[in-house]
C-alpha cells in the first residue's frame, strides 16, 4: 500500500491518458469482439489471457492474434468487421482498472485538469465515455482518427495541452505502450508507464526510458510518485 501523500508536492496541472490498458480494462470486450469472429466461423472462443496482450496495439494487432492462420496481406480486411463488433460490445464487459476512480478523483480535487488521448477511433472512445460517467469529467478527448497523425507523433498530445490550455512541459502524459512514452517524449511531456497495461512477453517498458514506472494506479495518488515537471 502507498504510504501517506507528500505534503510539499502537488500532482501535475495537466495530466493526459491513455484509454485501453490504462484507465480501462477494456480486454473483455476485445475478448467478447473476437470471440463473435471466431463463432461466425466455427472456431472455439479464445481465452482472455490470449488477447489481453494485444490490447493496446489496436484492431490490426487483435484481428492477427484472433486468426493467426491469416496472412499479413489479409489481417486488414478484417478490421472493418471488427469494429463494428467491437461496437456492438463496447463497455459491456470491461470497466476501470481498481484504483483509477480514487485516482482520477485525487487529481480533480487538487484542481487538476485531465484528458485523454487515445488511438482509438474517436467515435468509439465518444460513445464509451457516458458509460464510464468520464465525458463531462474528462476536458479534452483526442481519438486515433482525430488529427492527421496518431501516437506515437506528438501531435495528438500538444492537440490536447493545448486544448486544456496547459503547457506540454507542465503536463504528465501516462500510458502502457512504447508508443506512449515516446510520443510524450516527442511532446515534450512526462512520462509515467503504466506497468499494470498490456503488453506482450517480449516487451521491456525499462527500455522504453519513462520518467516513472508505476505498478498500480493507488500509486498515483501520492503526488510524491509523478515526475517532477520543470
Amino acid at each position: 500500500m502507498p504510504g501517506p501523500p507528500d505534503p510539499s508536492r502537488r500532482f501535475p496541472r495537466g495530466v493526459l491518458f491513455d484509454l485501453d490498458g490504462t484507465l480501462l480494462d477494456s480486454a473483455p470486450d476485445m475478448l467478447a469482439t473476437v470471440n463473435r469472429m471466431r463463432q461466425a466461423r466455427g472456431r472455439a472462443p479464445m481465452v482472455l489471457e490470449a488477447i489481453r496482450p494485444h490490447v493496446s496495439r489496436g484492431a490490426r494487432a487483435m484481428s492477427a492474434a484472433a486468426f493467426p492462420d491469416v496472412p499479413p496481406e489479409d489481417v486488414p480486411g478484417l478490421v472493418p468487421e471488427f469494429l463494428a463488433i467491437y461496437g456492438e460490445e463496447l463497455g459491456r464487459h470491461g470497466r476501470p482498472f481498481d484504483g483509477i476512480e480514487a485516482m482520477l478523483a485525487a487529481l480533480e480535487a487538487d484542481g487538476v485538469r485531465w484528458g485523454i488521448v487515445t488511438n482509438k477511433p474517436e467515435r468509439l472512445a465518444r460513445d464509451l465515455l457516458p458509460m464510464l460517467g468520464w465525458d463531462r469529467r474528462s476536458a479534452v478527448l483526442v481519438g486515433g482518427d482525430s488529427l492527421a497523425e496518431r501516437k506515437p507523433h506528438p501531435l495528438p498530445l500538444l492537440h490536447a495541452a493545448q486544448a486544456i490550455g496547459i503547457a506540454p512541459s507542465a503536463c504528465a502524459y501516462v500510458g502502457d505502450d512504447r508508443r506512449d512514452i515516446d510520443a510524450a517524449r516527442a511532446a515534450g511531456m512526462a512520462s509515467v508507464v503504466a506497468l499494470w497495461g498490456y503488453r506482450l512477453d517480449d516487451d521491456d517498458p525499462v527500455a522504453w526510458q519513462g520518467d516513472a514506472m508505476i505498478h498500480a494506479p493507488e500509486a498515483l495518488l501520492d503526488p510524491a510518485a509523478w515526475p517532477v515537471l520543470s
